[in-house]
C-alpha cells in the first residue's frame, strides 16, 4: 500500500525490457547467473507477477540511472550502460528465473507470457478461457492452473482487472466521459462496469472522475 498527495507524490522509475538486451545478458551470463539472492537455476516454478524486496546491488544500479537522468552528458556516455545494470540486477534476484524463462522460451511460463501480452495489446476484445488455452497450446484446466500460479488470479479476474486500470486512466483525461471509458476497455454495460469499477477501487467512475479532474 503506498500513500501519496499533490504535496509529497509518489515518484517511480519503469525500464522496458528490451528482448535483445535480455537475451544477451541472459546468454553472456549462462545458467547459473548468480544464486545469493534466491534467483539460481534451480528454481522450478518461477512466478513474476509479484513484488520483490530490493537487494543492495538492484538498489545501486537503480540509483546510479537516476543520477545520470539529472546530466546530459553522463545519459549521452552511460545511459545505456546504466539501464543495463538495472537488468542485470534484475536477472541476480528472485524473477530472475523467470526472466530466463522467457528469454529461453522454456516450459508453461514463456506460453503464459504470450497469452498475457495478448491481453494486454487486445483488452478490449471478447476472449474465452478457451480461446486462450488454445493459444497457449494448453488444455483449458491446465491452462487455467498455469496462469493462476504464475498471475495470482484466474484469466477472466486478471482482463478484468486490466480493463479497469485501462478505464481509470481514460477517466483521468478530460475528453472521455464514464460511458466512453466502459466501451472503450470493452464493457457492454456501462451499469456492470460502474458495479465493477466501484467494486475494485472502492469508488464509483463517476466520482472518480470529478475528483480527478477537481484537483
Amino acid at each position: 500500500e503506498t500513500h501519496a498527495s499533490p504535496e509529497a507524490p509518489l515518484l517511480g522509475v519503469a525500464v522496458h525490457l528490451e528482448p535483445a538486451l535480455l537475451g544477451e545478458l541472459v546468454t553472456a551470463s549462462g545458467e547459473g547467473i548468480d544464486d545469493r539472492d534466491g534467483g539460481g537455476k534451480n528454481e522450478a516454478s518461477p512466478v513474476p507477477m509479484a513484488s520483490v524486496s530490493m537487494t543492495d546491488g538492484m538498489q545501486g544500479a537503480v540509483e546510479r540511472l537516476l543520477r545520470s537522468l539529472h546530466d546530459p552528458a553522463e545519459t549521452a556516455a552511460m545511459g545505456e550502460a546504466r539501464v543495463r545494470d538495472v537488468v542485470f540486477e534484475a536477472l541476480r534476484g528472485q524473477q530472475g528465473p523467470a526472466l530466463r524463462a522467457l528469454v529461453l522460451h522454456q516450459g508453461h511460463y514463456s506460453r503464459i507470457v504470450q497469452v498475457l501480452s495478448r491481453l494486454h495489446a487486445h483488452y478490449a476484445e471478447e476472449v474465452s478461457v478457451e480461446e486462450l488455452a488454445r493459444q497457449a497450446n494448453m488444455s483449458p484446466s491446465t491452462f487455467h492452473q498455469h496462469f493462476k500460479e504464475i498471475v495470482q488470479a484466474s484469466p477472466l479476474q486478471y482482463l478484468k482487472r486490466l480493463r479497469l486500470l485501462k478505464a481509470q486512466q481514460l477517466l483521468a483525461q478530460k475528453s472521455c466521459n464514464v460511458n466512453q471509458a466502459a466501451l472503450a476497455v470493452g464493457y457492454r454495460s456501462v451499469s456492470q462496469f460502474s458495479r465493477d469499477y466501484k467494486r475494485y477501487f472502492g469508488t464509483a467512475p463517476l466520482q472518480h472522475r470529478k475528483e480527478e479532474h477537481s484537483l
